[in-house]
């Protein structure tokens, strides 16, 4: 028996929550409209057959992911939801907007932190929070880096609130990952969905690892007329190693190991079977302190002995740039709308979270006492770990965590939880509502340029608010589209449905 995809969303629960799909129950958003359309007109063993099509698709091209520390192996092909993500060009300008504006104040920040320090003369940030960050590298004061850009790739995270709001969780500025299942999700889609994705006219994401390319020849060293890219992996057992071989791959440049450059005459080359070739440019998927065994951890045998001094004489350019880790320090996180003001004399266009910091007596008497009502983050961890989502913890948890803070305040932030949009998701043979988030991905080389959409990640446990792929999440593809698209596509369904309702009738 064939089951109608209209059983599926039948019993699909709203809750309290902002859908990306719904305003009520039973009624989409008209963004939505024609995609429900197609969906419930659709059996069951259609549906099946589409994922089955898409899990042998992410197989086939090795689309994974590495957990470490976990008993069922390390690799795990991505979970990838079927049910895309719409949004409206209106709304995609607003956050166009906002991340455009927030990447430019966050270069002029690095840029004076490593020379002037005057937001921090100016008391707009206090010293000790730049002083005392783990990423941040004095070494560097007084350096020009190329094109005055540090920043060249970032990866941001945005979250809805209840009311549907954009707002900003974090930035990631120093090698932000998962655009490889953007454009790997949307070549799934494209396959499983082509009439759908004609009706929609879905904006392209497909031109991103051509403005990539650009992003970084932009910032070749002076002279360079085709300047050598190359994208520096730390090996085949890094958890984003499928991503950088894709990159690499797709922007036709090598990707190479520490032990495949050397530094010879001031200069950066690499190994090839016809000998040394120099390299200008570095896309580096490797933190600093493993980029150079001379200057940062001297065990470190990922990196390059000599590419610092290479990069301070101007030999080779990097992406991104030494000491951009201080732009993802949580605790930096919380006085980017201050850096706006500061530096643009503007209001920001995306607002951050709530941050409470355990380092001002005050916030830390207030998280103390709200920890079941608080997400408590570590400044410098990422996918999800060193992380206490109060409401889910035991109370021995919220103690030990009390302990932690109380011990190191600087390594802390504390936010409200919020209660984050949901989308349907296909889980336990239904459409449930599984909350998600947003990672734009932001170029700056010559010009901003942002991909359309980005990666959604879901969190596919029931009730989790944890979307990293480490933590059991999964990714949908993200469309946007053209209001005047939407509102033909609406049009275009009424009519389909007016028409049906009279052959009905009749």
């Amino acid at each position: 028996m064939i089951i109608p995809m209209s059983d599926l969303f039948s019993q699909y629960k709203v809750d309290n929550f902002f859908d990306e799909m719904f305003a009520a129950p039973d009624v989409a958003r008209p963004h939505y409209s024609r995609l429900l359309a197609t969906f419930k007109e659709m059996g069951s063993a259609d549906f099946e057959r589409k994922r089955d099509l898409a899990a042998a698709s992410f197989l086939s091209q090795g689309v994974t992911f590495t957990v470490y520390n976990d008993d069922q192996g390390t690799e795990r092909i991505f979970p990838f939801d079927l049910i895309p993500r719409i949004i409206p060009a209106s709304e995609w300008d607003l956050v166009e907007r906002g991340l455009t504006q927030r990447i430019t104040a966050l270069n002029l920040f690095l840029h004076d932190i490593y020379h002037a320090q005057s937001i921090l003369r100016d008391g707009v940030i206090p010293k000790e929070i730049v002083w005392e960050a783990v990423h941040f590298r004095p070494e560097f004061m007084n350096f020009d880096v190329p094109r005055n850009i540090y920043i060249h790739i970032c990866g941001t995270d945005l979250i809805r609130d209840r009311s549907g709001n954009y707002l900003v969780l974090e930035d990631n500025a120093r090698c932000p990952s998962g655009v490889s299942y953007v454009l790997e999700n949307r070549q799934t889609m494209k396959r499983i969905f082509p009439t759908l994705f004609s009706e929609y006219r879905v904006r392209p994401v497909e031109d991103y690892s051509q403005n990539l390319l650009n992003a970084l020849r932009y910032i070749a060293p002076t002279g360079a007329e085709e300047p050598t890219v190359v994208l520096l992996t730390p090996g085949i057992y890094n958890s984003a190693y499928y991503e950088h071989s894709f990159l690499a791959r797709s922007m036709g440049i090598e990707i190479v190991e520490g032990r495949d450059l050397i530094v010879q005459g001031g200069c950066v080359h690499m190994r090839t079977t016809k000998g040394l070739k120099r390299v200008d440019v570095i896309y580096r998927r490797i933190n600093d302190d493993f980029l150079d065994p001379r200057v940062f951890r001297k065990d470190s045998e990922l990196g390059v002995p000599g590419l610092v001094e290479a990069y301070r004489c101007g030999c080779v350019s990097l992406a991104n740039s030494i000491g951009t880790g201080v732009a993802d320090d949580k605790v930096i996180y919380h006085f980017v709308p201050k850096m706006i003001r500061y530096y643009l004399d503007q209001d920001p266009i995306l607002e951050n979270v709530p941050t409470y910091l355990p380092s001002q007596p005050n916030d830390l008497k207030h998280i103390l006492e709200h920890l079941p009502e608080l997400v408590v983050k570590s400044a410098n961890e990422s996918g999800g770990y060193g992380m206490l989502i109060g409401s889910q913890s035991s109370a021995a948890e919220r103690e030990e965590f009390a302990g932690k803070i109380r011990q190191d305040p600087r390594n802390y932030i504390a936010q409200p939880i919020v209660a984050l949009s949901r989308s349907p998701s296909f889980c336990e043979e239904s459409m449930q509502g599984r909350h998600v988030d947003l990672r734009p991905y932001i170029l700056y080389g010559e010009k901003v340029t942002i991909i359309p959409g980005g990666l959604t990640r879901v969190a596919l446990r029931a009730g989790s608010l944890v979307v990293n792929s480490s933590q059991g999440g999964g990714s949908k593809d993200t469309w946007v589209v053209d209001d005047e698209e939407i509102e033909e596509a609406l049009e275009s369904f009424l009519q389909s449905q007016s028409q049906s309702q009279s052959q009905s009738t009749t």
